[in-house]
C-alpha cells in the first residue's frame, strides 16, 4: 500500500512540532490527508470470460482437466490414442457450440453427433485406463464428468425431440 500526502505543504508544520520533548506532537489543526493509491482495476468477469452454456462451461472444464492428463501419458499413447481423445474432445466442444447456436429444427443432429462422440470418448479412456496409461484416479475423475455430460446432452435431445413433435403438422 502507498500512502501519498494530497495538497498538504509540509510549511505549516515547524521543527519544533516534531521534537519528541514537547507533549503533543499535532495540534489539533493540523490536517493530514491520505489517499490509497490503487493501480488499473481488473476488467468485470464478462470482459475476461463470455457467458458459456453451462454443458459447454462442463465440457471445456473437463477438456482442462483431460489437458492436464495428456500431457502426463506415456509416449506410446500420447502421440496415438491421446491424440485421437484429444481431437474428439475438441470434436465436441465444436459439436455443442455449434448446437447452441443453430435454430431448433437444426439442433438435433448436432447434439446427437455429441452424445455419439462422448460415448465414443468414454470407450477410448476406458481402453487408456485398461492398459494402464491412465491411473484408476485420473479416469475415475474424467468418466464421472463424462457421464454427467452425457446426462446432459441426453436430456438436451430429448427436450428437442419433444418440441420437434410439438411442432410437426399432424
Amino acid at each position: 500500500m502507498q500512502l501519498k500526502f494530497l495538497y498538504v505543504l509540509p510549511l505549516p508544520f515547524s521543527l519544533n512540532k516534531f521534537l519528541p520533548r514537547l507533549k503533543k506532537i499535532l495540534y489539533g489543526n493540523d490536517i493530514i490527508v491520505s489517499m490509497k493509491h490503487t493501480t488499473k482495476s481488473a476488467p468485470p468477469r464478462s470482459v475476461l470470460q463470455p457467458m458459456l452454456l453451462p454443458l459447454l462451461e462442463r465440457m471445456k472444464t473437463v477438456y482442462i482437466i483431460w489437458f492436464s492428463y495428456y500431457q502426463k501419458l506415456p509416449k506410446t499413447h500420447r502421440y496415438t490414442l491421446g491424440e485421437k481423445i484429444d481431437g474428439i474432445f475438441i470434436d465436441i466442444i465444436e459439436t455443442i457450440a455449434a448446437a447452441s447456436f443453430l435454430n431448433k429444427g437444426g439442433k438435433a443432429p448436432y447434439v446427437r453427433l455429441a452424445i455419439r462422440k462422448t460415448d465414443t470418448l468414454k470407450v477410448l479412456l476406458l481402453v487408456l485406463f485398461e492398459t494402464k496409461s491412465l491411473d484408476a484416479k485420473k479416469y475415475i475423475n474424467l468418466s464421472t464428468k463424462l457421464e454427467e455430460i452425457g446426462r446432459m446432452l441426453g436430456g438436451w435431445n430429448g427436450q428437442l425431440t419433444r418440441q420437434n413433435k410439438q411442432n410437426s403438422p399432424k
